[in-house]
C-alpha cells in the first residue's frame, strides 16, 4: 500500500483487536489508485453474542490527499514519498477520516414469520422496533455530532411484504489536525477505536431489547 502513515494506522487497528481478542472474520484493505483513494474494512461476527445481528462491519476511508496533508503535519515525515509530488505536496484537505460503522441485522429474527391476514403486518411490526431504537440509538450517539440512518430492503412472498435486508449505518469523522507525531496518531487511533467500539456495543443492546420487545 502506497500510504505508509494510512498503513501504521491499519495496523495499530489490527494490533488493538487482536490485543482485545475481538472475533473478526474479515479484516482487508483496498486501494484505488484511479480516484487516489484507500481504506480499511473489517468484520466482527455478532451472531454468537447477539439475538438479532449478524456482524458488525467498520469502514474506514483515506486517500493521498489527506495522506499527504498529514505526512507534511507530522514530525520527522518530511521524506514521506508521497510529498515528492508536486500534486499532492501542496494540497490544503485536512486529515480527517471517514468512518462508516453498519450493523447487520438477522432478518428473520427482526419481524414475525408470517402474516396476521395484513400484507404490511411484518414490515410494521419492524418499523414499530426499528422507531424506538432509532430514538436511543440518536440519544447514545448525539455527542458525537454524526448521520446515522437506516438501510432496509422490501421483499414479498405469499404472505405479504417483508423486510430482506436491515442495516442500521453511522458515519463518523474524526480530525488528526492538532497531532504533532505520529506516535500522537497512534494513541488517537487506539482511543477512537475504544470509542467506536464501546459505542457499537450499546447500540447492540438497544437493538436487541427493542427487537425482543416488539417483533417477538
Amino acid at each position: 500500500m502506497d500510504y505508509p502513515i494510512f498503513q501504521s494506522i491499519v495496523n495499530k487497528i489490527n494490533g488493538s483487536l487482536l490485543k482485545r481478542n475481538i472475533n473478526v472474520t474479515k479484516f482487508k484493505t483496498w486501494e484505488e489508485s484511479k480516484i487516489n483513494a484507500a481504506g480499511l474494512e473489517f468484520y466482527i461476527d455478532l451472531s454468537h453474542s447477539t439475538n438479532h445481528l449478524k456482524a458488525l462491519s467498520i469502514n474506514f476511508d483515506w486517500d493521498r490527499f489527506r495522506e499527504a496533508s498529514l505526512a507534511r503535519q507530522l514530525n520527522g515525515t518530511d521524506s514521506h514519498p508521497i510529498l515528492q509530488s508536486e500534486t499532492f505536496s501542496e494540497t490544503n484537505v485536512k486529515p480527517i477520516i471517514d468512518i462508516e460503522v453498519t450493523w447487520h441485522f438477522q432478518e428473520d429474527r427482526c419481524q414475525p414469520h408470517a402474516s396476521n391476514g395484513d400484507a404490511n403486518f411484518r414490515i410494521q411490526k419492524a418499523s414499530e422496533w426499528m422507531s424506538e431504537a432509532s430514538d436511543q440509538v440518536n440519544e447514545l450517539l448525539i455527542s458525537d455530532d454524526i448521520i446515522t440512518r437506516w438501510h432496509i430492503e422490501v421483499d414479498v412472498d405469499k404472505d405479504g411484504k417483508y423486510l430482506s435486508a436491515i442495516k442500521l449505518i453511522s458515519y463518523f469523522q474524526y480530525s488528526f489536525t492538532d497531532l504533532k507525531s505520529l506516535c500522537d496518531v497512534h494513541k488517537f487511533v487506539d482511543r477512537k477505536l475504544i470509542h467506536l467500539l464501546y459505542k457499537a456495543k450499546r447500540v447492540v443492546e438497544i437493538v436487541d431489547e427493542t427487537v425482543k420487545d416488539h417483533a417477538a
